[in-house]
């Protein structure tokens, strides 16, 4: 479980670190993205998913913590596979992304979210847990711009150009 409602989505801190999984099915590539949860991202569809990231710090690799944050933010393990860095971006609110892509597979029904607690309704000093993400996805990439937060678009750009 993670401590925070920053570990997926990138909220605080100043690196994050994720793993892009994706797949061909029929010649054509799709990727996983994640729903945020929580209450800010529940009636938002456009923007509101994500690579499966999180911070770290300097006691850890991005690449190492790309991996145990997928195994946390999804609750399974990596698949195997050989890891292709897709480079890092600095998102607007001044964190940088490292990302790498993974060609593998998982079923979207077997993922059990780590979560987050969080002060809800804000102010209320009432204090929720919630999933890290909400829902699972396999998205074709068109469709994936679609449902992206902006800033990590560019690594869906990087692993077209890759596949």
């Amino acid at each position: 479980m993670s401590s925070g409602c920053g570990t997926l989505f990138g909220m605080s801190g100043q690196r994050s670190a994720g793993i892009l999984l994706f797949r061909r099915t029929g010649g054509d590539v799709q990727v996983l993205l994640g729903h945020m949860g929580g209450p800010f991202w529940a009636r938002r569809d456009s923007g509101a998913w994500s690579v499966p990231k999180g911070e770290y710090g300097e006691d850890e690799t991005a690449q190492a913590a790309a991996r145990r944050e997928f195994a946390e933010e999804l609750g399974l393990p990596v698949p195997d596979g050989e890891l292709v860095e897709l480079g890092s971006v600095r998102q607007s609110g001044g964190k940088t992304v490292t990302v790498w892509a993974l060609k593998g597979d998982l079923d979207p029904a077997s993922v059990t979210p780590g979560t987050f607690e969080l002060e809800w309704p804000r102010g209320s000093g009432r204090v929720q847990r919630f999933p890290e993400v909400d829902r699972v996805e396999w998205f074709t990439p068109a469709t994936a711009r679609e449902k992206i937060v902006s800033g990590q678009r560019p690594f869906l750009d990087r692993l077209l150009d890759l596949t």
